[in-house]
């Protein structure tokens, strides 16, 4: 049950739509303008360098108090799953991230809440996060590319460091932790399905920091 409860408790903390609430506090739904996804990137490019700055830091904290919670609530009782639920508090809260029932499951894409997953999860995987992302978008200036080389390097870091017996689990217990890593990428993927195909055919749309928009 405790998977389950890690699993909600993650998903309540991801309905705090950040994009889509300040978008209303400034009398518009983010989700329809620009790309229509309630998210960091779309909230750069409609509304400016302060609100994307100020939903990504909203995005990952959810992430983050989920990941806190369950292991203040599971962690004492359930030593040897710690990394498992917390990883299934981080899968509920990007879940509820990206499909909120309140808003009808159109939210964002994930990536500012897998940010959080990645930055409260263990520090080595953001030794490698980090400076990949921020690497790969200074250089081509596609958000798109930077998350999904990050999603793809978390999972096999994930798997990597699981058997070389880091997270000191069982392993049907870290099996199950790359089956939700898995997930999580395969989503991500899935949620970035357009990005991909425009990305192959060079009209993926640029970000730059230094602008509201570029085409």
């Amino acid at each position: 049950m405790e998977r389950v409860y890690c699993l909600l408790i993650g998903y309540g903390f991801g309905l705090f739509q950040t994009a889509y609430l300040y978008g209303k506090m400034k009398g518009i739904d983010i989700r329809e303008y620009g790309s229509g996804n309630a998210g960091t990137t779309n909230s750069l490019r409609v509304l400016g360098k302060k609100a994307g700055f100020i939903v990504l830091l909203g995005d990952i904290f959810k992430t983050i108090l989920a990941v806190i919670t369950s292991r203040l609530l599971f962690g004492k009782s359930n030593p040897e799953m710690m990394y498992l639920l917390a990883f299934y508090a981080a899968t509920g809260a990007i879940l509820g991230h990206n499909f909120p029932f309140y808003l009808k499951f159109k939210g964002g894409k994930g990536i500012a809440a897998t940010a959080g997953l990645i930055l409260s999860f263990h520090w080595i995987f953001a030794i490698v996060a980090v400076p990949l992302f921020f690497g790969t978008f200074f250089l081509t200036h596609f958000v798109s590319l930077g998350s999904l080389l990050v999603y793809a390097a978390f999972f096999i870091e994930i798997v990597i460091v699981g058997q070389l017996g880091f997270f000191q689990m069982s392993q049907p217990h870290l099996n199950e932790l790359y089956v939700l890593a898995f997930f999580l990428t395969a989503m991500a993927y899935y949620k970035h399905s357009g990005n991909i195909v425009r990305l192959i055919h060079k009209e993926e749309r640029k970000t730059y920091l230094t602008k509201k928009s570029e085409q």
